[in-house]
């Protein structure tokens, strides 16, 4: 009777519109709710890297910077301007992670073409450092535009890819939409191989991920293959045509024989090998690196895996490669889930950026592959990298955002 009276109470306050005082009577059962997911172990990541970063620049540079009188003296300026930046960036990531990653969509087109205009612009009139017109001044601020063109290369064939659908799987058209690629990254590489490698190297992944026919995938990466083996006498081919320059093409003989210049074109990748071999299983110690003492060129900059391995060891270089794959499964993960094909493209392009550049960085710094000059993700010295790689995070928490999980 008592339990009749309970059930008939909960039936009239569901009638009379009081649901609270149904569920709590059990008369209705509860919906579930959906809440947006945000990959916080992404942004776990991302603050161990960048944080890992800082300490390995500091580490990496004070020597030089102390002895600098044009940096005041300042052995942690690196590390300073580092990190001023990356905090800038890391809250810029944050208000870009909270915005629906659809607007992009629209700034496909745009954005493509900006980043041809300003690489034609950087080419003219660009600033030179080390014989290279990278950097680009506007005012006091100055980018290197070839950065940009990552991100904007990534959301154009994101949309493209998006739009075509099916159509993609046709040999023409996918054809076409890798020349997006190959267009914008040949106009990097008269002033940047490296970078031109890794925007092809983008649009190759992306397309990859979204044609359902793999087979001519595997046969251009077996083709790439072929020509790192035959690099020897294919480098003096095209240096005789004039297709690389003479500083290139010296990569290229000291990556095969660093031993026969050790004081010219072979000393940094020389002075990076002994750093990596003086670290051992555990390292000399954070701080103790005896080749950052002036002996090896750009220690905080493209060569900083090779004090890692000198200060840490085999240990600190497979934590930070296991950092990096973490990264990427959370990309893997991200992008699975993804609301539609546009955010997941987004998020794949994103991480043929990341894998690209890291595999790239530490295959240079151990001698296997020619040096190419290219920065290690979040932990290498560069204002504009890590600038623009929090912008390329804040687009992937954004895609995670639109996720929706029961809850």
């Amino acid at each position: 009777m008592q339990q009749g009276s309970r059930t008939q109470a909960a039936r009239a306050a569901y009638e009379y519109g009081n649901q609270k005082q149904a569920y709590e009577a059990g008369a209705v059962p509860k919906k579930k709710r959906e809440r947006s997911f945000y990959d916080l172990s992404l942004v776990v990541i991302i603050i161990v890297l960048t944080v890992f970063g800082l300490v390995m620049i500091y580490s990496a540079s004070s020597y030089t910077a102390q002895l600098n009188d044009d940096l005041n003296n300042n052995s942690a300026y690196f590390m300073q301007r580092q990190g001023g930046i990356a905090l800038g960036g890391f809250i810029f990531m944050l208000i870009i992670s909270k915005m629906d990653y659809h607007w992009l969509y629209r700034l496909a087109v745009p954005s493509y073409i900006l980043s041809h205009i300003l690489m034609v612009i950087v080419t003219l009139v660009g600033r030179e450092v080390n014989g290279k017109k990278r950097w680009l001044d506007i005012g006091p601020i100055g980018f290197q535009p070839s950065e940009f063109a990552k991100i904007a290369l990534i959301i154009m064939l994101a949309a493209v890819i998006t739009k075509l659908g099916g159509k993609i799987n046709q040999w023409a058209v996918m054809g076409k939409v890798f020349l997006l690629a190959v267009a914008i990254g040949a106009i990097v590489a008269a002033n940047n191989l490296s970078t031109g490698i890794i925007l092809v190297g983008i649009g190759f992944v992306m397309l990859f991920v979204a044609c359902k026919v793999k087979w001519p995938f595997f046969l251009a990466g077996g083709g790439a293959l072929g020509i790192l083996m035959t690099a020897g006498p294919l480098g003096k081919f095209l240096l005789n045509i004039h297709v690389l320059k003479p500083y290139q093409y010296n990569r290229i003989e000291a990556w095969l024989n660093p031993e026969l210049d050790p004081e010219g074109k072979s000393f940094q990748i020389l002075q990076g090998l002994y750093a990596i071999g003086s670290g051992g299983l555990m390292g000399q110690g954070l701080g103790e690196s005896i080749q950052k003492l002036g002996f090896l060129p750009e220690s905080q900059n493209d060569m900083i895996f090779a004090i890692i391995c000198e200060e840490l060891g085999l240990f600190g270089a497979i934590a930070v490669i296991m950092l990096f794959l973490l990264m990427i499964y959370r990309f893997v993960m991200i992008a699975n889930d993804a609301p539609d094909l546009f955010g997941a493209l987004l998020v794949v392009g994103v991480m043929a950026h990341i894998a690209i550049q890291v595999i790239l960085n530490i295959a240079v710094v151990t001698n296997t592959i020619p040096n190419t000059g290219i920065t290690l993700p979040f932990i290498s010295y560069g204002g504009t990298s890590v600038l623009f790689l929090m912008v390329e995070m804040g687009i992937v928490l954004s895609v995670s955002n639109q996720i929706r999980a029961a809850v």
